[in-house]
C-alpha cells in the first residue's frame, strides 16, 4: 500500500527482455536502501525489487504489467516516481494507492496558472463513473484531486513543489500516464452493479 506521494525520481539506465517479461533497471537516491523483495511503486506501478547494486536496482514487470501500464514504452532515460511502501501506523499524507494501475490516461493540455500548473487527462469512457468531483486518484504514482470530471477527461492542479519532485515537469501534451482510480469508488461501484437485478434496473 502506497500513500501518492513521491519520494525520489528515478532514471531508466538499461532494458532487457526476458521472454515475454521487461526486466528494467532503474538508478536513484534510495536504490542503496533498497532490499530484495521489497515493494517499490514505480510511476505507480507497484513492482518487486529482484536485484541491488549500488546506487541501482532491478525490477521485472510482466505481460500483465505492460499491456496494463506505460511501462511496455519506457526508454533509456525515463524519469519514473518512486514510492516505497507506506509504514503501518504512519501518516497517510495522499490516500490509499495499491500500485495497481487500472488503465493508462493521455495529457492532452498543460496551463500555466501563474503558480501551479492545471493539467488535463483523457481516460477510456467506461472508467467514467469511478471519477468524482474532488475524489482521488494517481497519476503516475501522485495522489492527486481530480477537478471536473467529464466522461473521459479530468484535470489536476499542480503546485510548484509537486512539478518539481515528480516526472509531471517532463508531461507534453501526448504522454502517456499511468491511473489508478480510488479503491473505494471502485468498490462501491462493483457492489452497485450487484444490486441492479435487485432494483429492477
Amino acid at each position: 500500500m502506497f500513500t501518492g506521494i513521491i519520494e525520489s525520481i528515478g532514471t531508466v539506465k538499461d532494458l532487457r527482455a526476458d521472454q515475454t517479461n521487461l526486466i528494467v533497471t532503474i538508478e536513484s537516491e534510495i536504490s542503496s536502501q533498497l532490499k530484495v523483495d521489497q515493494s517499490v511503486s514505480h510511476d505507480g506501478v507497484c513492482l518487486t525489487v529482484t536485484s541491488v547494486e549500488g546506487n541501482s536496482h532491478c525490477i521485472t514487470a510482466v505481460q500483465e504489467t505492460l499491456q496494463r501500464s506505460t511501462l511496455g514504452t519506457w526508454t533509456k532515460g525515463r524519469k519514473v516516481n518512486l514510492e516505497r511502501a507506506m509504514v503501518y501506523g504512519g501518516r497517510l499524507d495522499g490516500h490509499m494507492v495499491q500500485g495497481h494501475v487500472d488503465d493508462y490516461g493521455e495529457c492532452i493540455d498543460i496551463q500555466d496558472m501563474d503558480g501551479s500548473r492545471l493539467i488535463k487527462f483523457t481516460f477510456a469512457e467506461h472508467h467514467a463513473s469511478l471519477l468524482v468531483p474532488k475524489g482521488s486518484i494517481s497519476v503516475n504514482g501522485v495522489s492527486l484531486t481530480v477537478i471536473d470530471p467529464d466522461e473521459n477527461s479530468f484535470s489536476v492542479a499542480i503546485i510548484p513543489y509537486t512539478w518539481d519532485h515528480t516526472n509531471f515537469q517532463d508531461l507534453i501534451p501526448g504522454s502517456k500516464v499511468n491511473l489508478e482510480f480510488d479503491i473505494m469508488g471502485k468498490y462501491f461501484v462493483r457492489m452497485m452493479e450487484a444490486y441492479k437485478p435487485l432494483l429492477g434496473n
